[in-house]
């Protein structure tokens, strides 16, 4: 069995912050299983402007000198120069993000850094970092959404009338127009940035002060640094403060939430393009051939989104997890919350802006939709509606319509080829003018309400769109 120490670093951790505690040092291995500073490197900004936050309130309250400020946000402007060129001489031995700074820091400002972190701990320095930088996140997130809509919402007003076969159980259902289609997904991504909206006012709130779980007995100024910051509250409990990561898993909860609005938008892409249906072409820069049949062009940025909601769903579930066994306050466990937050982040907004770039570009095949609107006896429910205005109840014209129905299937046409003396068998109350119901487009003009997908309606939602839409 080897010994420990010759596994172990060659570094005694003096910058650690803790290592006067210890009689040898970390092993290499654990070293190495316990450093982010391989994936937390993106905090960096957040975390020295928390940094220079925290500095100007102890400058405040009369804890750290003028000098020293002085030093510090010099010091600190050079770091962040240096990250921003890619200068940065990253250590994996400093374990993270912040003791790296902190140790440039002190080469650069001497006692004054070692200073900077008087009355925090890298526990509430790391809540406040991931809340900076997941608020910014969000903020382009929110923009992201917006575009996409706009998109969806360009589709609908050049597809206001084309109409389409609606599904229920992927079976013919009832006619409506592409345009009303694409609303919908408007409708799903609206709320999606409500929920996004909603949970930034939760993450934008300060742990910092809280310490390592306690408190400080410093004359901190919490408020003060919230300001700075631009938060709208406070953590009011130090524990809690340290600990939460409600935050992170609210924001996965809603980022899965897109991905799975994407996810279902995919997979009609994926069908309509298919020859059975012939719905859509997609544009070429978003599909990819066959390395063995030349005739394919595969929808493969649609398919990936697909899949990709299941991977974000799964980050969901890893926060979850992570959190559901742990005692207050801090635990090492915490650490695991940044890559499958960082992964949500970067998967959602790639996706968005895949998005936003292939949908303007679909092109839609009316005569395909149309034809597929007429195949599945889509207008039964307006002739049983029909039916209903002359009287008759509506069980009895749902029964009535369902027996035209079986003569059109048995004679292999529409309810519209069907002669008049035969609806009349099933419906004395039908009349010649029965002829606009059975159309696909007089089915869609028929349903002018707010919701509905006549053409109509569907031009006022988007009007309303454009203009909630509309930057400011």
């Amino acid at each position: 069995m080897s010994n420990a120490k010759s596994t172990s670093s060659s570094l005694h951790r003096k910058d650690a912050g803790w290592s006067g505690r210890f009689a040898e040092p970390v092993a290499e291995f654990v070293l190495r299983y316990t450093a982010s500073v391989n994936f937390d490197q993106r905090l960096a900004l957040a975390d020295i402007a928390g940094s220079l936050a925290h500095a100007a309130m102890l400058a405040k309250v009369g804890v750290l000198g003028a000098d020293d400020l002085a030093a510090i946000e010099r010091g600190l402007a050079q770091i962040r120069g240096e990250i921003e060129r890619g200068e940065f001489a990253w250590q994996l031995a400093l374990e993270d993000v912040h003791l790296n700074i902190e140790r440039r820091l002190t080469e650069l400002a001497g006692d004054a850094g070692k200073r900077l972190h008087t009355g925090r701990s890298r526990n509430d320095q790391v809540a406040t970092d991931v809340r900076l930088w997941l608020r910014t996140e969000v903020d382009n997130l929110l923009i992201l959404l917006a575009e996409l809509q706009s998109a969806l919402v360009g589709q609908a007003e050049r597809h206001a009338d084309t109409v389409m076969p609606g599904f229920t159980h992927l079976q013919v259902a009832q006619p409506v127009t592409f345009g009303h289609h694409m609303l919908a997904y408007v409708e799903m991504f609206e709320r999606d940035r409500e929920r996004l909206t909603d949970a930034r006012r939760r993450i934008n709130r300060l742990p910092l002060g809280a310490a390592a779980l306690a408190g400080t007995t410093f004359p901190i100024d919490r408020a003060f640094v919230a300001a700075q910051l631009g938060f709208e509250g406070l953590c009011q409990n130090s524990l809690d403060a340290v600990s939460d990561r409600d935050f992170a898993i609210e924001f996965c909860a809603a980022a899965a939430l897109v991905m799975t609005h994407i996810s279902r938008l995919s997979e009609e892409l994926v069908l309509w393009m298919s020859p059975r249906f012939g719905f859509i072409r997609l544009p070429d820069r978003f599909t990819t051939g066959s390395s063995i049949m030349p005739q394919k062009k595969n929808p493969d940025v649609p398919e990936l989104a697909r899949g990709k909601s299941g991977r974000v769903t799964g980050h969901l579930m890893s926060l979850l997890m992570l959190m559901k066994g742990q005692p207050l306050a801090y635990n090492k466990d915490n650490q695991e919350d940044k890559e499958p937050l960082f992964d949500t982040v970067d998967t959602l907004r790639d996706t968005l802006r895949a998005f936003i770039e292939m949908v303007p570009g679909i092109e839609v095949e009316p005569a395909a939709m149309r034809a597929a609107a007429e195949e599945g006896f889509a207008t039964a429910t307006d002739l049983a509606d029909y039916l209903v205005r002359r009287g008759l109840p509506f069980r009895d014209a749902h029964e009535a319509v369902a027996r035209v129905v079986r003569l059109a299937q048995e004679r292999g046409c529409e309810l519209a080829a069907l002669p008049l003396a035969d609806l009349q068998r099933f419906a004395p109350q039908v009349e010649e003018d029965v002829a606009h119901v059975l159309g696909v487009e007089g089915s869609v003009a028929a349903r002018h309400h707010v919701g509905g997908t006549a053409p109509k309606q569907v031009l006022q939602q988007v009007a309303a769109w454009q203009a909630r839409l509309a930057p400011r």
